[in-house]
């Protein structure tokens, strides 16, 4: 009989936001897949779990799937975690939930905290729409294609990055999008956390000394939308003639064009009544 893999979401920061069901499904799993074993075993410690640990994180990810496929295969269950967070969220554990796909292993979810999701919802930024773009590439030519092709994004984006790095991405952000509104949040549900709403012109400057201390999650502003361009002031008239041919009143026809074409409603309705104007007049010179 087939096992499974079960994907644990764990604390970001506060070991009090594990649910339940989390601890449940580590203790029912026959070992448990972790990034960092050390990290892992506070928290079982924690919560009075005791269970294998057998280490996976991103230099021995496909091998070491392999090994935990082979197991899953022979019916065990497999608990993977991440350090903080989502597994397979930006971490190793993307590979590994693939290799189960490609092997039709069962793979169930406990959601967990998510720095993502509690970044955006703190940001006040729009949150309807968003992309994550997890950490920017280290090598120079990697960075910056990545953020050319962001140039134009028009959703909220999201970043996560390391204190080392953060000056340096700053500027990099500014430079290469223009100054936009960031949320730079930090330590997401620890003793420290900080919500810092500002924009990429003084973060940057903010942080150019290289102080910055603590994990950092960065929501950026997506680029605004360009205006429409207005019909053409005649297409919007055609349009209300058009609704005047309806039946529609001279003011509800300009409104509705108005609606339809970006044109201001007085100017068309101004037009649409020298229409009238002009065919009474010309009715009653025939009459003359």
């Amino acid at each position: 009989m087939s096992g499974k893999l079960v994907v644990v979401g764990t604390p970001i920061g506060n070991l009090s936001d594990f649910s339940p069901r989390g601890v449940q499904a580590l203790s029912d799993a026959d070992f448990i897949a972790a990034e960092d074993t050390r990290v892992t075993r506070k928290l079982l410690n924690r919560f009075g779990v005791r269970k294998p640990l057998i280490c996976y994180f991103e230099h021995n990810k496909y091998a070491r799937g392999e090994e935990i496929c082979a197991r899953m295969e022979a019916g065990e269950t497999c608990a993977l975690v991440s350090d903080a967070g989502m597994p397979a969220i930006s971490d190793p554990g993307e590979t590994l939930v693939a290799q189960c796909a490609e092997r039709n292993i069962p793979v169930f979810v406990v959601p967990g905290p998510s720095a993502v999701v509690s970044a955006l919802a703190v940001s006040g930024l729009p949150t309807g729409r968003f992309t994550f773009e997890g950490f920017l590439s280290v090598s120079k030519k990697g960075r910056r294609e990545h953020l050319a092709g962001l140039k134009d994004e028009h959703r909220t984006m999201v970043f996560y990055e390391a204190p080392h790095k953060l000056a340096g991405t700053l500027a990099d952000l500014l430079s290469a999008l223009g100054d936009r509104r960031v949320s730079i949040v930090r330590e997401l549900t620890k003793i420290h956390e900080e919500v810092i709403r500002t924009t990429l012109s003084e973060a940057a400057e903010r942080y150019a000394d290289g102080s910055a201390r603590g994990e950092f999650v960065l929501v950026v502003e997506g680029a605004p939308h360009a205006a429409a361009e207005p019909a053409a002031e005649q297409d919007a008239v055609a349009l209300g003639r058009e609704y005047l041919a309806q039946g529609f009143s001279a003011s509800e026809a300009a409104k509705r064009a108005a609606s339809e074409t970006g044109r201001k409603k007085h100017e068309i309705y101004k037009e649409l009544t020298q229409d009238a104007v002009g065919k009474e007049r010309g009715c009653r010179e025939k009459g003359n």
